[in-house]
């Protein structure tokens, strides 16, 4: 198969490179640059064209390519430190070769994007069906790229595949430098001694040689089910973890510093739809992974240290100042080294009939002005009088030479030149310098008003959503809620629910019914993910979240902390608490302030109605319980069972209806025996076949056994009932 791989040097390209050479394929390669000295041992043909150069199409027509794959994200030919011109430059490189593809109507065109699309935190790992929210130009970019392949897919019909990569990172080139958070970690210590991490900052990280091996068997596929995949390891980490490993690696004494400040920042792509279409495998996890990198940076520190770097240990240190003083002298050498030809030259030159006029030494002090400044052309200077004092003593004495006063003329002469000259080099460089700093500086400015700008964006989309939807209007709040009342008393608590899913805008929604001071049970949930906790939990040992239940406010998980909701709020009769609402999938920027003011708002409308059918209950208590007994009566239990099987086919609760086999006993005294072993969610009663059952909530087939075996203790045996008619 013909594969165009189209990207600058680096650890990526050469990855793609050996690992489509390995899989027998003929590689050619678009290099992105007219002028590219990189050879490549196993690439066919090579092209040094820029990406928006007008011979992109023909080179596609002789090539007619089966796979493109643009490099995109991880293309070194881009230097995203001067984002706004690059921005433009990867755009319009992107769209030329997009054209090309689209007009020769043959191949897939394969787009490498990253995890930088996403500049928000998220609670769960983020899936390919979330929209990007990209935080500056380089993010932007990268998703804009992602849209015009979409859009040529779309409208073009061209064969696209954007594979999104979270972090990745790799062993570096020797003396080359890397963008990966594993690397610069690594730098981090040989330049300063210690790392700094911050413990609320977590996310994935995939080896390089793995991303390609995974990408690989999306690019090959003859059909892919989806255009649009995420690639990641899924395996989670702090930054803290990361520097941990790296110290460890690394042998020395480098300390870890706690930069843990601000909220939490939490970003994993959800792989798991790659993973189950292609059987992913992860050969590298991250502890072996960092361990490689950082064992090869410190072998190899110098080559990546630059000046004035500490290095890591005496060695290092002493290694690195051995390279500064080098560097210090290298101007003083090359200039004693130049000297000697100069030198040589002018002696040639006196008594020449073509050369008696050249100064020679006045064109070394000249030259060395314009390399490298005053200073170098003072020493410069010094050598020259040196050299022309020595070839005049060859027919003068030394004392007739300092009495002539033309010596000191050539000197003024000499030294006045070469100090201007070089003062004005030294200025041109000093000025060259402060306008770089100055450029540096307002780049990141201009980040920095792109950030804002982006946060101002959000908030107006917000509020635009909000005065468009009206959600936060206690007006519709109210008619939402009040929409509890058109069920049976039976049911609010399923549907309540669904009332709270719909108004926090959460698919992942629990409601669990206090039993005891200690205990709560599931009632109703929206989803797996909502039913997490178990359908028991001891609600007191979360002291983190009871403790601000206890005091009628809503809990918000800032610390992001996976075995606790998102948000929670607990509804209370008098001074007793009754129920606890449990809210799982929301986005982070939604945790505020705001949002727990709508749901405290919409617990005690909840509250009013399930208040309201307890009272109606209540009341009715004597009419729906067989008298004497805890057992329901026919209708009421009839009503029960009913509201439970409907909910659970809308996967709201779970639940089993077990038959009692009586052996004759009066249902009254069955009741008194088994109502021992009976939790308070769980119900019994009669149905309109005379037969004696217990409905047990949130409890499925499965786990109910535990229950039939209690039953089976006390003397009576018991079975689950499915298709029976109510």
């Amino acid at each position: 198969m013909d594969v165009l791989l189209i990207g600058g040097a680096g650890r990526m390209m050469n990855t793609l490179i050996d690992k489509f050479n390995k899989s027998g394929h003929r590689i050619f390669l678009l290099t992105g640059r007219k002028e590219n000295q990189m050879s490549y041992k196993h690439v066919f043909e090579k092209y040094n064209f820029s990406y928006d150069d007008d011979s992109i199409q023909e080179i596609l027509k002789s090539i007619k390519p089966q796979i493109t794959v643009f490099t995109g994200s991880y293309d070194p030919n881009f230097d995203w430190s001067k984002a706004q011109q690059e921005s433009m430059r990867y755009t319009a490189g992107l769209m030329n070769l997009l054209s090309a593809c689209s007009l020769i109507g043959s191949g897939r065109f394969v787009y490498l994007s990253s995890q930088e699309v996403y500049g928000n935190s998220y609670a769960n790992h983020v899936p390919e069906t979330e929209a990007v929210s990209p935080k500056g130009l380089k993010a932007l970019t990268i998703a804009q790229g992602e849209s015009l392949c979409d859009n040529y897919r779309k409208s073009q019909g061209l064969d696209t595949l954007t594979l999104r990569f979270d972090r990745i990172y790799s062993v570096p080139k020797r003396g080359k430098q890397q963008d990966d958070i594993c690397f610069n970690m690594c730098m981090e210590a040989i330049k300063r001694g210690s790392i700094s991490a911050s413990s609320r900052n977590t996310f994935s990280m995939l080896y390089l040689n793995d991303a390609v091996e995974l990408a690989y068997k999306a690019i090959i596929a003859k059909e892919p089910a989806r255009f649009l995949y995420h690639i990641s390891s899924m395996e989670e980490i702090t930054e803290t973890q990361l520097a941990e490993v790296i110290c460890q690696s690394m042998g020395s004494k480098i300390e870890i510093m706690d930069n843990s400040v601000g909220e939490n920042h939490r970003l994993v792509l959800d792989g798991r739809i790659y993973q189950k279409e292609y059987d992913q495998k992860i050969f590298t996890n991250y502890q072996e992974g960092a361990k490689q990198v950082a064992d090869f940076v410190k072998r190899h520190s110098g080559s990546f240290s630059k000046s004035g770097d500490m290095g890591v240990g005496w060695f290092g240190k002493l290694k690195q100042n051995a390279k500064s003083i080098f560097g210090r002298l290298l101007p003083f050498i090359e200039n004693l080294i130049c000297f000697l030809p100069f030198f040589m030259l002018n002696n040639r030159a006196v008594g020449s009939e073509y050369f008696d006029r050249v100064d020679f030494y006045l064109l070394y002090v000249l030259l060395f002005a314009i390399v490298h400044g005053q200073q170098q052309a003072v020493f410069s200077g010094l050598l020259s009088v040196a050299g022309y004092c020595f070839r005049q003593m060859y027919t003068r004495s030394g004392f007739d030479v300092l009495l002539d006063h033309n010596t000191y003329v050539w000197m003024a002469q000499l030294f006045i030149l070469g100090m201007v000259v070089g003062y004005m080099r030294d200025q041109l460089r000093h000025i060259r310098t402060d306008d770089e700093e100055e450029l540096q500086y307002l780049r990141g400015k201009l980040e920095d008003i792109s950030d804002i700008n982006d946060s101002n964006v959000r908030m107006k989309q917000n509020f635009e959503i909000q005065v468009v939807n009206q959600k936060d209007s206690l007006g519709k709040i109210y008619d939402i809620t009040s929409s509890l009342d058109r069920y049976g008393p039976e049911e609010t608590l399923f549907y309540a629910a669904q009332v709270l899913a719909k108004l926090m805008d959460s698919c992942d929604v629990a409601i669990y019914l206090v039993a005891n001071q200690n205990y709560a049970r599931l009632f109703s949930a929206t989803s797996p993910e909502a039913r997490k906790l178990g359908n028991s939990i001891e609600y007191t040992a979360m002291e983190e979240m009871f403790a601000e239940l206890k005091e009628e406010h809503v809990y918000i998980n800032k610390n992001m902390n996976d075995k606790l909701p998102l948000m929670a709020s607990a509804v209370f009769e008098g001074e007793r608490m009754q129920l606890i609402l449990m809210i799982w999938g929301l986005p982070w920027q939604r945790m505020t302030l705001a949002e727990a003011n709508r749901l405290t708002i919409i617990g005690h409308l909840i509250q009013n109605a399930v208040l309201r059918a307890n009272r109606y209950l209540d009341t009715l208590k004597d009419q729906r319980y067989m008298k004497g007994t805890n057992m329901l009566a026919e209708s009421a239990f009839t009503l029960l069972v009913k509201a439970f099987f409907d909910a659970r086919e809308k996967g709201l609760t779970e639940c089993t209806l077990l038959q009692i086999l009586t052996k004759d006993d009066p249902p009254e005294r069955v009741a008194a025996t088994l109502g021992r072993n009976m939790r308070q969610t769980d119900y019994m009663g009669m149905l309109k076949d005379g037969g004696l059952y217990v409905l047990l909530s949130n409890t499925d087939e499965e786990h109910a056994s535990g229950v039939m075996e209690r039953f089976r203790t006390s003397g009576y045996e018991s079975h689950p009932r499915k298709g029976i008619a109510i």
